[in-house]
């Protein structure tokens, strides 16, 4: 296999929220949201891959504040870490009010996928090769966040997982 650079998944996605995208207090709802993030890292991945891809799990999605109704909204996603078949798509939500014209970040989370050939199979993708400093610090906690989702969907053991038992056992 080859190896690519994060930057190379790179993908910016800018939405509107509109009425129909905001709940009775003016609010973006957090399912339009995660539809989005879900299209945004998507694009990302199969750019990645240059192949389809699903959605294999969806990390923690905290909301830090409310966005509102006519708020602009872009999402930067990009590839954190390859393992053989599966891929760990980081994402930013930024958030800005056209009035204040502040861009402030409003999530932030990660998603995985699974490339896919064109038979529907898991095929392998390409290792990465992070650079800046961010990347490099998503790239290595990734292992740790693969190795929690692994546990929480029973995949793995918990004494399985190697990258834990080394992280809690040097911070105790």
């Amino acid at each position: 296999m080859e190896s690519k650079k994060c930057i190379d998944s790179l993908t910016i996605m800018t939405e509107l929220v509109l009425p129909n995208d905001s709940n009775l207090l003016g609010n973006l709802m957090g399912g339009r949201l995660l539809y989005w993030m879900d299209i945004a890292s998507a694009l990302a991945a199969s750019n990645y891959a240059a192949a389809q891809v699903v959605t294999a799990s969806v990390d923690n999605v905290s909301f830090q504040h409310p966005i509102k109704l006519g708020s602009v909204i872009t999402i930067e996603a990009k590839v954190t870490r390859a393992f053989k078949t599966s891929m760990e798509v980081h994402m930013k939500v930024f958030a800005q009010t056209l009035r204040q014209g502040k861009k402030l970040l409003s999530n932030e989370a990660f998603y995985t996928f699974v490339a896919l050939d064109d038979n529907g199979r898991p095929m392998e993708v390409d290792a990465v090769v992070p650079e800046s400093e961010e990347e490099i610090r998503l790239f290595e906690g990734a292992q740790r966040r693969r190795e929690v989702r692994l546990v929480l969907a029973g995949k793995i053991k918990a004494q399985e997982a190697e990258a834990l038992k080394k992280l809690f056992a040097t911070n105790l």
